[in-house]
């Protein structure tokens, strides 16, 4: 249908029919209300292209998965991105509603301020640093798997994945843990790097014992420098409040 020649609220675009030419854009994009916000929840939850399809598959064959997203479709899954963010954020909000306080990653025993400021932070936003840790787990699974391919941004992609599985892993503990009162710290970070070391290890080269001893080592590795560097930044910060 033609309509008022008007540019793209996006690109610019001269637009003549109902949508951009260049980038797609509806030409009147429509006004917000209930039934807008009922679609967007729907639009992240339903099958194709939902979370619980994405949980689904990567539970059942997370390399396979991962495998298709990178090289043949993007629209099956939810964006990885989005889907760690849920992930940790759903975490965060089990935790502190349960009043989950042992934490994963821990630093006790040092009392100088900003190393206990820190320490405080990764313990009530595990969800989000686990994101950060991220980075570093990557770094090191270039190393183990660097003759793979792949760069370090879609080893990064698979790690999204991967990871938010794992904190979802972490979320149905921590559920547990709060109605119970029983510490399930334990079971469920030896849960979660398990199907983390088999999710990565599926994906570099499922069929090789050693893809899933090098994941093991490059998740575990990854955690450690995670946990050096973010005890040294203490350490250092609370050297220069002394002086």
């Amino acid at each position: 249908m033609l309509v008022n020649m008007i540019n793209c609220g996006h690109c610019h675009t001269e637009i003549a029919y109902n949508y951009c030419p260049q980038c797609g854009q509806p030409a009147k994009l429509k006004r917000i209300d209930a039934h807008y916000i009922q679609h967007e929840v729907l639009h992240v939850l339903h099958f194709e292209k939902g979370i619980f399809y994405t949980i689904r598959e990567l539970l059942i064959r997370p390399g396979r998965s991962v495998h298709i997203f990178m090289a043949e479709n993007r629209s099956r899954l939810i964006k990885p991105v989005l889907f760690i963010t849920l992930s940790s954020l759903l975490y965060t909000i089990i935790s502190h509603f349960f009043h989950i306080e042992e934490g994963y990653v821990s630093m006790k025993g040092m009392v100088g301020p900003i190393t206990t400021s820190i320490n405080n932070w990764i313990q009530n936003h595990y969800g989000y640093a686990n994101i950060i840790m991220g980075i570093f787990i990557a770094l090191w699974l270039k190393v183990f798997f660097r003759k793979s391919g792949y760069n370090f941004f879609e080893i990064l992609i698979l790690l999204c994945f991967i990871e938010g599985v794992g904190m979802l892993l972490f979320s149905v503990f921590a559920i547990v843990e709060g109605i119970t009162n029983y510490k399930l710290m334990a079971v469920s970070s030896a849960l979660s790097a398990v199907y983390i070391s088999w999710g990565i290890g599926q994906f570099f080269n499922r069929a090789k014992l050693m893809s899933y001893v090098k994941a093991l080592i490059a998740y575990l590795l990854g955690m450690l420098t995670f946990s050096i560097i973010v005890f040294a930044i203490g350490l250092i910060g609370d050297q220069f409040l002394k002086h």
